[in-house]
């Protein structure tokens, strides 16, 4: 090993070692006491990695033998995560003190599970992948159980678990085949051996199953079946990062390989990603027409973003890639905000989830109604809101592809879909007056995070703030 090398890996060994540390540090002192503290230090380092990771030279650079990649895509991939991680962090401490579950562990999962999250991104090599994947999911699965004394938390837990295994085991077996008939682990190597786009059988299984174990971790139906279960049950700060980073690391993850690996033989993987989006964005928006469960109508919406996403990706194309970053930039931002709103979903001190305990909220609280107003017309597409452009990009590269039937299911899902959406906003503008409205409380975070993320799909109709440009550049260094 070059130790040059270990300088392109230098922002993940910085925060791996800052979550050792930080360990260490608060178990030999005052542990639990300790948690406000670090979670506010955690989310600080995120933003400062961000920045650096920003503000770093273009180009692309490999280590050990280019089982490591950082380059444009990668870095546009790791900002994402960081600040979106940090702001989830700052807003959880209020709700995790008074539920009882701020614990010292808590950030520290979280760090980790980011240094395994800027792996995936990074991925050159499909061991390199698999471990960043395991970093990333073995922490989730105890985030997600982070409330010990709920039942419904330690469910959420241990299906994450159980089902994330079998999505571990079905991606192993699809990488061992890969192996088998590649003869290598490396992407370029893989890429190098499909030759003129001829893919062995073999190869086109291992790639099936490969696919498989990714849509997992994206909730792309039909490997759906964990998602309103566990963001139903797990703390909501955990949903909301749940929501939020890792979707994004596993949206990247998926564009790498399917690229960097597959890249030559776009129709053969294009059909399998266009399937999954179909069935993502129809599932997604039908069954969350029933919900009256916030964080689960969340789960469900969850499901059909991707969906949308993954029909970006499906058209095999450079400009798939920049529709596919640009979303997920706009999904994550829209999904802060959303989340920040309903971790102040409280009644007497107690967390509601019943949408209907929104009825008639303008009249306590107009301008935080207006602000999650702003983010459900977004979420549902309606223009000129930004989540409209997020749309109108997936859409558009999916028609430049030739995939006209993907995007006319992807525009009649949107509408499907903008139901549910809109039912939050008549109950807060037209519902019926109860007793059991929530009180309309937030903490400054909260505030500042809800109306920030309300303010950026309003004021980023503009130019999208310039993430247009910054994705296209991030895809064409990955598409090339």
């Amino acid at each position: 090993m070059n130790p040059s090398e270990l300088t392109v890996l230098l922002p993940e060994i910085v925060l791996a070692t800052y979550a050792m540390l930080a360990l260490l540090v608060a178990v030999y002192t005052g542990k639990d006491r300790l948690a406000p503290l670090l979670v506010w230090g955690t989310a600080g380092v995120f933003f400062a990695l961000a920045l650096w990771i920003g503000a770093s030279a273009g180009g692309v650079k490999t280590a050990f033998s280019s089982a490591f990649i950082d380059d444009g895509f990668a870095r546009f991939g790791k900002v994402v995560i960081l600040l979106s991680a940090g702001a989830v962090l700052l807003m959880s401490t209020d709700y995790m003190r008074r539920a009882g579950a701020l614990r010292f562990e808590y950030p520290v999962l979280v760090a980790l599970s980011v240094v395994g999250m800027m792996v995936m991104v990074s991925s050159g090599d499909l061991m390199t992948l698999y471990m960043g994947l395991e970093l990333q999911s073995l922490a989730l699965y105890v985030v997600a159980a982070m409330r010990r004394d709920s039942a419904r938390s330690t469910e959420a837990g241990l299906k994450y678990f159980v089902l994330g295994a079998l999505s571990s085991g079905l991606l192993l077996y699809g990488a061992s085949l890969v192996y088998g008939y590649a003869g290598t682990t490396v992407f370029s190597g893989i890429l190098s051996t499909l030759g003129e786009g001829q893919m062995p059988l073999g190869l086109l299984v291992g790639l099936v199953f490969l696919v498989t174990g990714m849509a997992f971790k994206v909730s792309a139906v039909p490997f759906h079946m964990w998602t309103p279960d566990v963001y139903e049950g797990a703390p909501t700060p955990v949903t909301a990062f749940f929501a939020t980073a890792p979707k994004m690391a596993a949206m990247a993850l998926f564009a790498r390989v399917m690229h960097d690996a597959f890249g030559a033989v776009p129709g053969d993987w294009g059909q399998i990603v266009a399937v999954l989006a179909l069935l993502s964005m129809a599932l997604g928006a039908v069954a969350g027409v029933g919900q009256r469960n916030i964080k689960r109508l969340m789960a469900y919406s969850s499901i059909a973003h991707m969906g949308f996403a993954l029909m970006g990706l499906a058209a095999g194309t450079a400009m798939g890639v920049q529709a596919v970053l640009v979303y997920m930039v706009i999904y994550v931002i829209m999904s802060v905000g959303t989340f920040a709103f309903i971790l102040s979903m409280e009644k007497d001190g107690q967390p509601v989830t019943d949408i209907r305990s929104l009825n008639m909220f303008s009249r306590v609280q107009p301008g935080k109604a207006l602000a999650v107003a702003v983010l459900m017309f977004s979420m549902a597409g309606v223009p000129p809101l930004v989540g409209f452009f997020g749309k109108f990009y997936v859409v558009k590269a999916a028609v430049d592809a030739g995939l006209v039937w993907l995007a006319v299911a992807g525009v009649v899902a949107s509408v499907i879909s903008a139901f549910y959406y809109l039912r939050i906003v008549y109950y807060m503008y037209f519902g019926q007056e109860t007793d059991e409205a929530i009180d309309g409380g937030m903490s400054r975070v909260l505030w500042s995070m809800l109306m920030l993320s309300a303010f950026a799909m309003v004021a980023g109709v503009v130019n999208l703030f310039g993430i247009e440009g910054l994705a296209l550049a991030a895809a064409q260094t990955l598409v090339n």
